[in-house]
């Protein structure tokens, strides 16, 4: 079977205003129809996307931020053995700790924090959110680029 390579989290809520950034980011990379990429929009992080990570080798997850002034594109780890607490909610983190708990084997992986500025109950982007988002797109198309060389 022919797995992608790359896996695209988008995460948040999309009718909570800004929020719903990293859904739509995912949303769009879907539209591109790479043959290698996997994109998930999703409202939480759970558990059982860590079978989604096992089998590629690059993760990107996408997330709103409500502090960041500007984009920010950070590699991100497992955590350590003796930070992990279970639940029904993961940071990206955990997930790639439970990912290489289970499966022995973590992508690389790296987390795109873009800025919201309204989080209130409706199910549209703010300006700055949609710069966001654009931003972003441009972002993983680069890294793909990279994956590639």
């Amino acid at each position: 079977m022919n797995h992608p390579s790359v896996l695209v989290i988008g995460y948040g809520n999309s009718i909570r205003g800004d929020d719903g950034i990293g859904p739509a980011v995912a949303t769009q990379v879907e539209a591109w129809n790479l043959p290698q990429v996997k994109s998930l929009c999703l409202h939480q992080l759970t558990p059982e996307i860590a079978a989604e990570l096992a089998i590629v080798k690059y993760a990107i997850f996408i997330d709103a931020a409500v502090h960041p002034q500007s984009l920010e594109l950070s590699p991100i780890k497992p955590l350590n053995q003796t930070n992990l607490k279970w639940g029904h909610y993961c940071t990206p983190q955990s997930l790639l700790s439970l990912t290489q708990k289970l499966y022995e084997t973590v992508p690389e992986a790296y987390l795109i924090s873009v800025p919201g500025v309204n989080f209130e109950l409706g199910e549209f982007l703010s300006a700055t959110a949609e710069e966001g988002v654009h931003q972003a797109l441009k972002k993983i198309y680069q890294l793909m680029s990279k994956f590639n060389n």
